[in-house]
């Protein structure tokens, strides 16, 4: 999952910021946080790259991380006994697996990279870390996440896409 690309990639959190703040879609990831509140919200996340194909969740897998889009596209697909089928697009400033991070339910859906893309994960773990020393950030972070459920699940098309 984490291979690198062909050139070094530089991360930094606010490309994750400028990505949100861009993105003015329903499927926009938009915690309202001030800039020191994103730098520390950036040291609980995990930053790495995928290429073009790479899975980023398998569908039915038991994993509760979220993972927040800073660059590329993705593309949620769901998987039944007749074969793939697409059900959306996830782009820049919008997040992912959500709906395992709430639900503890096993992945709804496959999601994959279908350009390069920059991610950034939020484990379960680092998760509580941050909810234990910075509540109010975790609760932002939180809401924001459960308005874009929110959102996705009102909205036809994306609402199997909630992951």
């Amino acid at each position: 999952m984490n291979a690198p690309l062909r050139t070094p990639i530089h991360f930094d959190v606010q490309g994750l910021v400028h990505a949100s703040a861009h993105n003015q879609s329903l499927d926009a990831f938009h915690p309202a946080l001030p800039s020191k509140q994103w730098e520390l919200l950036g040291t609980y996340l995990q930053p790495f790259a995928l290429q073009p194909g790479q899975v980023l969740i398998e569908q039915n897998a038991n994993d509760r991380t979220v993972y927040f889009v800073e660059t590329g596209k993705l593309t949620v697909h769901y998987e039944d006994d007749k074969g793939r089928l697409r059900l959306a697009s996830v782009e820049a400033g919008s997040a992912v697996g959500e709906g395992a991070f709430f639900s503890r339910n096993p992945r709804g859906a496959t999601v994959q990279a279908a350009t390069a893309c920059k991610i950034w994960s939020l484990t379960p773990i680092r998760f509580t870390e941050l909810s234990n020393r910075q509540p109010q950030l975790a609760l932002e972070v939180a809401m924001a996440l459960g308005s874009l459920v929110s959102r996705r699940l009102a909205n036809r098309p994306k609402r199997v896409a909630v992951t």
